[in-house]
């Protein structure tokens, strides 16, 4: 994680730690970089940069700033407007672009805001790039061989131009519709679009599979994105599901790249039931590829038992659905995500994707003609109980000898019956205690035991 950008972006406060200047700069940066490295291979033409935006009032200052540094620095942008972050990965990596820039702070409240930026495979860009980007907003830019006080402006016919490009926008939206593999019609379907990016794109995914669609959270005003509504606050859409007697209900956050489900009965369909479910469709077909399926350290218990029951292999990442495509490019596995709902399908996508996640969970309620709700319920979800714990220094509270033969001692106790995690914070001077088992007093029990002993150490602030 470098100083602007962490795992999902640089992502702020509109407008305090994350301004339209750092947008302009951002913008500046990018379009002198390709514009430098294909003049470094003998290519003069001006590089092609990709843009999409969420629904927050901010987005449209934030496309401008970005624009004016792009265009300044001699690259030409293309809109896609208000977009979903997997549209501006699979236009990027389809239509040839440089990179892809998303704006969109997910599942953040409207005031905030962030810049991902997308390389031209259609990933997330690469930390070297992310390095001299961070170099550059500091002003200690070494690029090329020098170093860089300024970067040159674009002059004359080199200046860049904007290009509307909402084609790609609706190819991507065509491309989404040609993965239905069944139809849709007789299911009744609930769409949460969290009044984000989704919001005029999924109804129209659906209703061309033949769904009967009910849309809630799809009017965005620019300050209601994620608010009570989308992935983050899936109780309403459990609460329509059940009072409107739907099939299956899907929810995305602010900018679709993640989705979590409620099946018929109003229960929540978590990542890690996701995971299960496909993963279990796809060996039972005889295509999982690898018999493996990647999820990440805070995956729940329950899933790893149910992959042991199936005979599927598992991989455990660091949080992050960063670290879940690393590995499964590394690996040539095809089935990816998190708990929080995102989910990569590694042969349709190179990022999580929300709207793909529920057309894939669609596919095997169609296939298996099973309600959601039976699909689900092979999947034992153990108690989890986690406890976040505010310390002074979150390494020498994790290294003490006695914390450390206090996890050992319960993770014994567990046996093969539950775990026990402990792990720091990314961002906070924070540990995290966490423990599943079989009833929820032994998780607390175990809890209680670790933190006890880190506070009695001195380790707490």
């Amino acid at each position: 994680m470098g100083k602007y950008f962490g795992t999902d972006g640089f992502r702020g406060t509109a407008n305090e730690n994350l301004t339209a200047d750092h947008a302009f700069r951002v913008g500046r940066f990018l379009g002198w970089y390709y514009g430098e490295l294909k003049r470094r291979n003998g290519d003069d033409s001006a590089p092609r940069i990709v843009i999409g935006k969420d629904t927050r009032r901010s987005s449209y200052m934030f496309e401008y700033s970005l624009v004016g540094g792009l265009t300044a620095s001699g690259a030409d942008a293309y809109l896609l407007h208000v977009t979903t972050t997997p549209s501006v990965a699979y236009v990027t990596r389809v239509d040839g672009f440089d990179c892809g820039i998303m704006i969109s702070a997910s599942h953040n409240p409207y005031y905030d805001n962030g810049i991902k930026l997308i390389n031209g495979n259609g990933e997330k860009m690469e930390d070297e790039v992310i390095t001299l980007l961070e170099a550059y907003l500091d002003g200690e830019l070494d690029a090329f061989g020098q170093k860089w006080q300024e970067l040159p402006y674009a002059h004359d016919e080199k200046i860049g131009r904007t290009v509307d490009y909402i084609a790609g926008r609706n190819r991507y939206v065509g491309y989404l519709i040609s993965l239905g593999m069944y139809s849709f019609r007789g299911m009744k379907i609930g769409l949460d679009c969290a009044n984000g990016a989704s919001w005029n794109i999924a109804k129209a995914v659906f209703d061309a599979l033949g769904a009967e669609t009910h849309v809630i959270n799809a009017e965005p005003n620019g300050t209601n994105i994620n608010n009570n509504a989308g992935s983050t606050h899936i109780e309403v859409l459990q609460k329509y599901v059940v009072e409107n007697g739907l099939d299956a209900g899907f929810a995305y956050d602010g900018d679709a790249d993640r989705c979590l489900c409620v099946d018929e009965k109003g229960n929540i369909i978590t990542g890690d039931h996701i995971l299960y479910i496909y993963g279990r469709y796809m060996k039972e077909r005889g295509k999982l590829i690898n018999n493996t399926v990647v999820a990440t350290i805070m995956s729940n218990f329950g899933l790893f038992r149910a992959f042991d029951e199936l005979g599927i292999n598992y991989a455990k990442t660091a949080v992050g659905d960063k670290y879940v495509y690393e590995y499964m490019k590394e690996n040539g596995c095809i089935l990816g995500g998190e708990q929080s709902g995102h989910i990569i399908f590694s042969k349709y996508a190179s990022t999580g994707d929300g709207i793909l996640t529920s057309l894939k969970m669609m596919q095997v309620i169609m296939s298996k003609k099973q309600k959601f709700s039976e699909l689900a319920a092979p999947l034992i979800v153990y108690p989890q109980v986690l406890e976040n714990v505010r310390v002074k220094d979150k390494s020498a509270a994790q290294a003490d000898p006695d914390v450390q033969k206090a996890v050992s001692a319960a993770a014994e106790k567990l046996g093969d019956t539950g775990r026990i995690l402990v792990r720091e914070s990314g961002t906070e001077p924070v540990v995290r205690v966490m423990v599943e088992a079989e009833n929820e007093d032994i998780c607390r029990e175990l809890v209680n035991s670790v933190v006890s002993v880190i506070k009695e150490k001195g380790h707490t602030v």
